[in-house]
Order: C-alpha cells, then structure tokens, then sequence
C-alpha cells in the first residue's frame, strides 16, 4: 500500500468516514486561514490596528501550514487501517 492512493479512501465505510473528518478538518482550516488573512489585510489600512494585522497573517500562516499535516496524517491512519486489514485476512 502507498500513500496517496484514492482506493485507501474506499476500502470501507471506516476509511471512508476517516476521510470525510479530514476533509472537513481541512476545509474549515481552509476557510479560517483565508478569513484570518482577509481580515488582517483590511486592519492594515488603520495604523493603529497594525499589530492585530500583523497577528492575524501570523495566525493565517500557521493555519496554512497545518494544511500539509493534516493531509499528511490523513493519509498515514488510512495507509495504517488498511494494513490492518490485511493483517486481518492473512489469519488462518
């Protein structure tokens, strides 16, 4: 089994549920980076507000950054559910 391979999603209705909390994970992170650097780009139009600016595109870029882990683990615990699987079947 490798990584990154749609049929780790839909080997079963566990993989499947798995896959649909991440998305939704990744999505709402998606969506709260993009709100977070919105924002902070209106806040740099008051000088008085830059430093809540300059948080909110720190935030932003954090939350960015999980995008890739949240993948990535993702894509780890199905690769895992799916050997376990298949350990299931070698037993006699």
């Amino acid at each position: 089994m490798r990584l990154f391979r749609h049929e780790n999603r839909e080997r079963n209705h566990a993989t499947r549920r798995v896959y649909a909390y991440f998305e939704l994970a990744y999505t709402f992170v998606d969506f709260t980076a993009a709100l977070c650097f919105v924002v902070g780009s209106l806040l740099f139009f008051w000088k008085a507000l830059e430093t809540p600016a300059i948080w909110l595109f720190l935030v932003g870029s954090l939350l960015f950054a999980a995008k890739p882990t949240l993948r990535l683990t993702r894509e780890i615990k199905l690769l895992r559910m799916g050997q376990l699987d298949s350990l299931a079947d070698r037993r006699p």
